[in-house]
């Protein structure tokens, strides 16, 4: 019998353990790692990696990149270190339980993240204690601030933050960056939307910024998704098969 929580991406090429309750990969992992601008060395954080889907996608593309992920739930860090073991990524992966409120770690290249995209109180909570968390802030006193002031805690020299979000947030996201006392922690920042279909509002966006660089926001055109068919265009089926980067 196939297990249910087992799925793969990347054509097969990555298998990764689900939490039975908890909140399951999307290509919203897929399309976050493709577009973490790692490169062969780096090191990458994953700040709330849930079962390690996006950091293990992006070291799968990347040689040599090494990868620590922290999340809050101690049963998702076992199943990511399990997705490490089976995809035989064991050696360059450190998966911690932590919090990113608190998080003291060393200095990374790159961090990617996908924080949750719900406040707590502004929508109706899944009964799954554990899937509440993972797709919203179950706790009055987090918020996407506290996300990005932790990434530029931990980013090493100028390297960068990957975010995958929800469309509707890029207002809250870009001052976020700014930080509460309107100082330009992040700078380099380009926004890629994400459309489901031609001719439809964004429902996802990614954001990557760079730590004290200087340079003005790109706002690219952003990818396209499906046909209107409902088959996924080439530009996608790149990204979700063969691994391809999304840096545009």
């Amino acid at each position: 019998m196939a297990d249910k929580n087992l799925i793969y991406v990347l054509n097969k090429k990555l298998a990764l353990h689900q939490a039975p309750d908890g909140f399951r990969t999307s290509m919203d992992s897929v399309m976050l790692a493709a577009a973490c601008p790692a490169k062969s060395g780096d090191s990458i954080l994953d700040l709330g990696c849930g079962v390690g889907s996006a950091g293990l996608c992006a070291i799968y593309r990347i040689t040599d990149a090494t990868l620590t992920a922290i999340d809050i739930q101690q049963d998702h860090i076992e199943l990511a270190e399990k997705n490490a073991r089976a995809n035989n990524m064991e050696t360059r992966t450190t998966f911690i339980c932590d919090d990113v409120r608190t998080a003291q770690l060393e200095t990374f290249n790159h961090i990617i993240c996908n924080p949750p995209y719900m406040n707590a109180g502004t929508h109706l909570q899944s009964p799954s204690p554990a899937k509440a968390k993972a797709m919203g802030y179950t706790e009055e006193n987090i918020t996407l601030q506290d996300w990005i002031s932790c990434a530029h805690k931990h980013i090493k020299g100028q390297g960068s933050i990957t975010m995958v979000h929800d469309g509707g947030q890029i207002d809250n996201i870009i001052h976020a960056l700014y930080g509460k006392r309107g100082g330009k922690r992040f700078g380099g920042v380009e926004i890629i939307p994400i459309y489901s279909r031609q001719d439809t509002p964004a429902k996802r966006v990614i954001v990557r910024a760079y730590k004290h660089k200087k340079s003005k926001a790109i706002l690219h055109s952003g990818i396209i998704m499906h046909e209107q068919d409902g088959a996924h265009t080439k530009e996608a089926d790149n990204i979700l098969r063969h691994a391809a980067p999304l840096f545009l």
